[in-house]
């Protein structure tokens, strides 16, 4: 192999990475607006057929049970209330091949009269698959931030690096 084609390679390998992590961050980016203002189906495209959303508050597992949830009166009546689902900060984001981990922070913010107040600070981690239609989610967990041991060992985990060897 010549050095230009070692070149060539190499940057091609950095440049899938990087739309790997476009595409992961765009589908977290997504899901606030998305469940914001009810689309249900949208949402659950984001998941595989056969994903899994566990809340902490409940878990919901399929695409269908995913849609429901945010078609259904609870969700439903949080954000008639008034809700944003946001973001907080950029995702750490680790690609192994054809599976991804993103752990992000969310806060619920909640209208209380004119002014909204966060509800909910959760850590949050989304794993990923490789599919034909691209990145699919097949598990989203959140745990709350209440200051226990349990939740910073979930973001803990969510840290870790691959093995670059792995990453191959």
């Amino acid at each position: 192999m010549t050095e230009l084609e070692s070149t060539v390679r190499e940057l091609v390998r950095h440049v899938r990475a990087l739309e790997d992590e476009l595409a992961i961050f765009r589908i977290l980016a997504f899901y606030g607006p998305a469940v914001d203002s009810g689309s249900s189906a949208e949402v659950a495209e984001l998941w595989t057929e056969d994903g899994v959303y566990d809340a902490q508050i409940g878990s919901w597992s399929g695409q269908s049970a995913i849609a429901g949830m945010v078609a259904g009166p609870g969700h439903q009546g949080l954000i008639r209330g008034g809700a944003a689902h946001v973001m907080g900060g950029v995702p750490y984001i680790v690609v192994r091949g054809d599976q991804a981990t993103a752990t992000v922070h969310y806060l619920l913010h909640r209208r209380e009269d004119d002014h909204f107040q966060v509800w909910r600070a959760t850590a949050t981690r989304w794993e990923l698959v490789r599919s034909g239609d691209g990145w699919k989610v097949t598990r989203r967990t959140n745990r709350l931030l209440d200051g226990s041991e349990e939740a910073r060992e979930f973001i803990r985990e969510g840290l870790i690096e691959p093995d670059h060897a792995d990453a191959e």
